[in-house]
């Protein structure tokens, strides 16, 4: 019987963490099925998803587990079965003068309205032309039934006057 874990990775940026990772889900004839993974502030940080044959699934999370003695902190957990529902899911993209708080208050008014934050990535760059900074954002959500594109742009741009929110189809 086929299993689905969520690994979540944590380990001092360097060559080699990804390959120690793949080798031991190949090692135990699992399947990395999705990944994210990133670099920030000197660490590598990472989530993802393996599937598994159940017989193997203890061996396979013991020789995870032992990659902390190296430096690589791995949990890990069962996936959850995921529910058919009629939401639909688009990605945006957010552009505004940077400031303190602005994840906190997209956050606030996503979570408020039942709109799922599936994935999130944000920076900071200098604006063009100017010396201030600006907050860039991309997302990918999950709208609850009955709200539209044009709803959740409206919802987002209430924000702040300078927020810009551009829906990708």
């Amino acid at each position: 019987m086929q299993k689905q874990l969520v690994l979540t990775i944590l380990a001092d940026d360097q060559p080699g963490v990804v390959e120690q990772i793949a080798s031991i889900i190949i090692n135990h004839k699992g399947n990395w099925t999705q990944s994210s993974m990133s670099r920030l502030g000197g660490k590598f940080a990472g989530i993802l998803l393996a599937d598994i044959n159940s017989q193997n699934d203890s061996s396979l999370q013991e020789a995870l587990l032992n990659l902390n003695n190296q430096g690589i902190k791995v949990t890990i957990e069962s996936a959850l079965a995921t529910k058919a529902k009629e939401q639909k899911t688009i990605q945006i993209e957010i552009v505004a003068n940077d400031r303190s708080g602005i994840i906190g208050e997209i956050s606030t008014l996503c979570a408020n309205k039942n709109i799922n934050l599936e994935s999130l990535e944000s920076c900071c760059e200098s604006a063009p032309m100017s010396a201030s900074m600006l907050f860039r954002a991309h997302a990918s959500v999950r709208l609850p039934a009955g709200m539209s594109d044009n709803q959740l742009r409206a919802l987002l741009e209430e924000l702040s006057s300078d927020l810009m929110v551009e829906i990708i189809n």
